[in-house]
């Protein structure tokens, strides 16, 4: 069992003999404010935090992050307040004791709400200081290192939250150890039988595999010997996990996966690391397309290294990693390398080590915005997930600039990656100079360019591929934003219209009536209202009666009906957005009379005024609302055609060509055989009225080959 002495011990290596004192008081503190409390194994509570403070004191951190280790159930577990460790260890330690705590005094309807708002404050806290996810993180490894006292059914959700959250954040600040352990542990946790069976498999590959593995290693040193270079070459082991996901990722045999022998090389100098390329380029013959140079590009963790894949004698395939001592320690510990640099200007910190804490804080304030766009936590944790991505795409802006992107991702995470505006006005892009889709995944190497215009706006469409959290919550916010503008404005002409059969507008209603109205319906604005009113989830007509003003009791016209039916229709511009839909099974056109039945959730749908599906609602007026089309209207709408024709060869090539003439465009033609010589067509052409629509059917009647013609 790890004491405090033991830790104060291994502290003065990198600690003031006065900060190793905070550290101890702050153990004697926990200590007292843990006293009688027992973990599931029975160890004195304290024994935990004294252990994660261990982690952090493994990675070198700082003397205000092992005291905040100590303290960090203290808040959630015991009597003691923020305040109260404010006041004892000042305001750094106690906000990532703040940051840390775990929430479990909330309630939430789900766990995964729950985990969903823990991650949100850890966030949040993030942003103020990053060693709150450094302090997490040494806590849920020792969780994971202990986690056999716990139920199954718990080993099992805490060890999925650990795969799916805290290894890939592990991973996105760089650091492979702490990522590795967790990653092993919780697969351990939730697949006890899968990790029993590769475990067993590994120590028996092992055994096979020396021989092979110091034959490699002997080769490689004395190649480099003779080239007079300095070069410490181990052989690389694959973690359990990492052989489990390239098995079920690459649909590959447990054989194949170990085939491969791993290496690395590890250099005094970054000069010497591609020499050291070359000389293994002499030695084996590279797989083409294999090499990778993440010291010139570094990942967005900060990870740097040269990656190459050789073949060896007797068909054997070569991984071969090539980094200087400085790399392999950012490569192990990532942030956590001089985490506790708060400036970027530090002196003491090297150069590698501040662009992975920068990465780290931009990374950090990519969250913060995704946080601040999100609807909810759920939504927000959703995005966070997609984000989270071990392998990345470099690609290039017009201007040369680097951009790291999640592999998979489009032109359309691109444009956002920019900048939103730029998301949010793109309408098409450039591939290496050639045009192609937005939704193209990139590829290496790539330059990208982003064409905009000021009218453009987002599309539903995007959320199918873009594959970065950024861009999705951007998305989803201009919708969710442009939809509630869209619902107050229909909702707004909508309660204006009833309102008409009473002599007022909302101008004139009364504000007592409106704010008990609000109360009721326990909304906060006016707009609140409309928008529900546009969403169809309350009646206007309803709404209009309860806000009309008062009446002359003699002037009042007692017949409602009388009232519907002089009521003036509401005019149809097109502008109307996501909150106005032309029903699908009459497909009204301008010229057609027209109805509108307002739907809950869609707002209002749009449907000829004989149309057999809106029949039963036709006279009721607070689901039904007449109304006529804008004269200023200019959009192009969906028509069905049916045909009869004589078929023969050319026949759809015909009909297709005589639409066209007359500036209709064929969004679909389909044929079918009916009584020998004579078939049925139908097809959907899109017209601007039922002028227009008259004249295409007039040119398709004109074909010798056409008896008849009907819209559907």
């Amino acid at each position: 069992m790890p004491t405090i002495d033991a830790l104060s011990q291994r502290l003065n290596d990198y600690l003031d003999p006065q900060q190793i004192q905070q550290v101890r008081r702050s153990y004697f503190y926990a200590e007292q404010a843990h006293d009688g409390q027992k973990r599931k194994s029975g160890e004195p509570y304290v024994t935990h935090p004294l252990a994660a403070a261990n982690i952090l004191a493994e990675l070198r951190m700082d003397h205000q992050s092992l005291m905040a280790a100590m303290l960090h159930d203290v808040i959630e577990d015991t009597e003691i307040s923020y305040e109260g460790i404010e006041s004892q260890f000042g305001k750094p330690v106690a906000d990532i004791v703040d940051g840390v705590s775990k929430l479990t005094h909330l309630e939430f309807e789900t766990k995964a709400e729950a985990q969903a708002s823990n991650f949100q404050k850890m966030v949040l806290a993030m942003a103020e200081d990053i060693r709150v996810i450094l302090v997490k993180l040494a806590d849920r490894l020792h969780n994971m290192r202990t986690l056999g006292a716990m139920p199954p059914h718990k080993q099992r959700r805490i060890a999925r939250e650990t795969l799916d959250i805290y290894a890939p954040i592990a991973a996105r600040l760089g650091m492979r150890d702490v990522q590795m352990e967790l990653e092993d542990l919780a697969f351990q946790a939730h697949y006890p039988m899968r990790a029993r069976y590769i475990r067993r498999a590994v120590v028996q590959a092992r055994g096979q595999r020396k021989d092979v593995i110091s034959s490699i290693q002997e080769t490689i040193e004395k190649r480099l010997q003779q080239e007079g270079l300095h070069g410490h070459v181990t052989g690389r082991e694959k973690h359990l996990y990492s052989i489990y996901s390239k098995m079920k990722a690459q649909r590959k045999s447990f054989a194949e996966i170990m085939d491969v022998f791993a290496f690395r090389i590890v250099t005094d100098s970054v000069d010497d690391c591609y020499r050291t390329l070359g000389a293994v380029h002499n030695l084996y013959k590279p797989v083409h397309g294999r090499f990778k140079d993440y010291i010139a590009i570094p990942k967005a963790n900060g990870y740097q290294s040269l990656h190459t894949d050789l073949f060896g004698a007797r068909d054997i395939t070569i991984e071969v990693q090539i980094r200087t001592q400085e790399m392999d320690v950012v490569a192990s510990q990532g942030i956590a390398e001089h985490s506790h640099y708060k400036n970027d200007d530090d002196n003491d910190a090297s150069e590698s080590a501040l662009g992975n804490y920068k990465r780290a804080r931009k990374w950090v304030q990519g969250l913060l915005e995704m946080h601040q766009r999100a609807g909810n936590s759920m939504e927000f944790i959703d995005s966070v997930k997609t984000d989270l991505f071990p392998d990345e795409v470099y690609v290039f802006t017009p201007l040369g600039k680097i951009m790291e992107l999640p592999s998979g991702a489009t032109a359309v995470d691109f444009a956002y990656a920019v900048h939103t505006d730029v998301g949010n006005s793109c309408v098409s892009c450039r591939i290496n100079r050639r045009l192609a889709p937005l939704s193209q995944p990139l590829k290496n190497g790539q330059t990208v360019e982003i064409i905009t215009t000021p009218s453009a706006q987002p599309n539903m469409a995007w959320l199918n591929f873009v594959v970065t959290g950024k861009a999705r919550t951007a998305i989803r916010h201009y919708l969710k934003n442009q939809q509630r503008h869209e619902s107050v404005e229909l909702g707004q002409r909508l309660l204006n219209q009833f309102l008409a059969n009473y002599g007022a507008t909302l101008n004139d209603i009364d504000p007592f009536k409106l704010r008990e109205l609000l109360q009721e319906a326990e909304l906060q604005t006016l707009d609140d209202l409309l928008e529900d009113i546009g969403l169809g989830n309350r009646m206007a007509y309803v709404v209009a009666r309860r806000l009309r003003p008062e009446e002359d009791p003699q002037a009042a016209v007692s017949d409602e009906s009388e009232r519907n039916r002089r009521q003036k229709p509401m005019s149809i511009k097109g502008t109307e957005g996501m909150v106005l839909q032309y029903a699908k099974c009459c497909l009204p056109i301008p010229g057609d009379k027209i109805i509108g039945h307002i739907s809950t959730g869609r707002g209002l749908v749009i449907h000829q005024t004989d149309c057999r599906n809106i029949g039963y609602l036709r006279d009721d007026p607070e689901k039904c609302i007449y109304l006529e089309w804008s004269d200023t209207l200019d959009e192009e709408f969906s028509v069905n055609l049916n045909t009869e024709v004589e078929s023969h060869r050319g026949i759809i090539a015909e009909l297709a060509t005589s639409a066209s003439s007359v500036g209709a465009d064929v969004l679909a033609i389909d044929i079918s055989e009916h009584e020998g010589q004579l078939a049925n067509v139908h097809m959907e052409v899109t017209v601007t009225d039922r002028i227009h629509l008259a004249r295409v059917m007039k040119k398709l009647r004109g074909l010798k080959s056409v008896n008849r013609i009907s819209r559907a």
